[in-house]
Parts: C-alpha cells; sequence; structure tokens
C-alpha cells in the first residue's frame, strides 16, 4: 500500500495555486489546517499535526514547506514523532532565527528556536539557494541536524507560487525517489 502524504502548509495555509494544494488534491493528501494560518507556536501548530497523524491511518509521509518545516520539527521534539512516518520532505525549511525575520515575517518568530535534534525517521531537506527566508548554509546546518539528506533546488526563490512554483514537476519527483528509498520494496510506490 502506498503511503498517506501529510501536506504541513507554512504561513497562509499555502493557497489554492500552490504545489501542497495541488498535490493534496492530486494524490489525495491529508491535510493539516491549523486554526490560524497566520499566527504560528511550536505547540499548537505540533498539536495539529499530532491530531491529522493520529486520526489519518496507514504509513504516513510529511510533506512541510516552510514554516511547515518547523511545524514537522517541533512536533518531533514535543511528540517523539511516530512509528507509522516513513519519512518526511522538508522544503524550503523558514530560519525563524534569521536577523531580518523581524522585518520580514513577523509572524514567524514565535517557532524559535528551531529545534536541532536528529529527526526519529528519514528525512529530505530541499533548499534554494536565493530563499530569502533561510540562508542556504542555514539549511543545510537544519539539514545536518536533524540528520537528513540536502539537496539543492537552485535559484529558486522559496519554492512557492510567488517564485513560480505551481505544480512543481521537479518536486513530484524528489519525493517519489524519496519514497522509493524509504519504503520496503513490497510497498506499492507513489506514481506521479
Amino acid at each position: 500500500m502506498t503511503p498517506t502524504l501529510v501536506i504541513v502548509p507554512g504561513l497562509g495555509d499555502s493557497g489554492p495555486e500552490h504545489w501542497q494544494t495541488l498535490w493534496t488534491e492530486k494524490f489525495g493528501a491529508a491535510r493539516v489546517r491549523q486554526d490560524d494560518p497566520e499566527a504560528p507556536t511550536a505547540e499548537a501548530w505540533a498539536t495539529r499535526l499530532q491530531e491529522v497523524v493520529e486520526a489519518t491511518p496507514g504509513e504516513l509521509v510529511l510533506v512541510g514547506h516552510s514554516c511547515g518545516v518547523l511545524t514537522i520539527v517541533h512536533w518531533a521534539r514535543l511528540y517523539g514523532g511516530n512509528e507509522r512516518v516513513r519519512g518526511a520532505m522538508l522544503v524550503s525549511p523558514t530560519d525563524a532565527e534569521q536577523a531580518n525575520m523581524g522585518e520580514l515575517a513577523p509572524a514567524v518568530l514565535p517557532l524559535a528556536p528551531v529545534p536541532l535534534a536528529p529527526l526519529p525517521f528519514p528525512a529530505l531537506v530541499v533548499a534554494s539557494e536565493n530563499d530569502p527566508y533561510v540562508s542556504f548554509e542555514r539549511a543545510e546546518t537544519f539539514a545536518d541536524a536533524w540528520e537528513a539528506a540536502f539537496i539543492t533546488a537552485g535559484e529558486v526563490g522559496h519554492i512557492n507560487v510567488a517564485s513560480g512554483h505551481g505544480e512543481w514537476e521537479d518536486g513530484e519527483i524528489l519525493l517519489s525517489e524519496a519514497l522509493h528509498a524509504w519504503t520496503p520494496p513490497e510497498i506499492t510506490r507513489f506514481r506521479a
């Protein structure tokens, strides 16, 4: 059986044209919907992720973007993960500790400090080399701390609608490759 994707959006719940929303519909994914998608806190957002994980049967793969990545790492810190989570694709992790974040996106500040403990499941960090919300070096530091694989997406901004990422076919390829690595051979693989 193919693992169920759990989409973990960032600020604003990743709007209707965002690749996370398109993937939710395309792949029948579960989705984390926060009570207030404009005002994250580590505890509230992690708790909502825990509720979705508990309510979604079978093997799971988490797909976070931006503050959704921080939600996943705070969830792992607070809840210790879940044995049904086969892996996590962590795209454009926002750096809540970045010096100019108070001016750039002050709503992100309550997600600091960013947990830097190894994750209890395999993960892939996908980072842009010119993301305004995280330096490429800091994204690599996160990946190292989380014991995650790390890949560059090139100079592609924040990997969101504003940077030209709607469908994000390259992301589907990365997800398919990650699923292949994270699931046993007898599991039917996700097909883009």
